[in-house]
């Protein structure tokens, strides 16, 4: 089986108009949200074996949050830049990629890709926008990435910083 974890990164700042997009960062409640979802997917998920992300410092900021929260080397965190404002159909094909030696993956982009993507996955639930720091989680029925497209899914958890636990 095959667990992936799909987040989008947590709020950025808008402090600087003149901030390219790419280089804007977490404001301050980003890296509260950060850090709380890390622990909140640490409580449902004992390891996560690679943590894949956006180049754009939101994303990456909030990746480095996870993996620490997970005891990972923040230098461990991939980097596709492709994730970056990715469309639904690059998630397929990035996923298709992934080395079959992981188990699960916590995947980092962006909206509204990651949303369109989420929602491809299962009809157990859809979503409109998944919240800044939402986690969407599924399993594979598959041993083999490359078959993730196809294989059965089950729907294990849609999480996000306001929803009531």
């Amino acid at each position: 089986m095959k667990f992936l974890f799909l987040v989008r990164h947590a709020k950025s700042s808008w402090n600087d108009a003149a901030m390219a997009d790419f280089d804007r960062p977490l404001n301050a409640r980003g890296i509260r949200d950060a850090a709380e979802m890390g622990r909140r997917l640490l409580v449902r998920v004992s390891n996560i074996d690679a943590f894949v992300c956006s180049p754009a410092q939101r994303a990456r900021t909030t990746a480095e949050k996870f993996s620490e929260t997970f005891g990972k080397d923040k230098n461990e965190i991939v980097f596709e830049k492709g994730l970056y404002l990715a469309p639904e159909s690059f998630f397929n094909q990035l996923i298709c990629k992934f080395d079959n030696h992981l188990h699960s993956v916590a995947l980092f982009s962006h909206n509204p890709g990651i949303t369109y993507f989420a929602n491809t996955l299962t009809t157990a639930i859809q979503t409109d926008n998944i919240p800044t720091s939402g986690i969407f989680a599924v399993k594979a029925l598959t041993d083999n990435w490359e078959h993730f497209l196809t294989a059965e899914k089950e729907f294990l958890f849609y999480d996000y910083p306001k929803r009531e636990r």
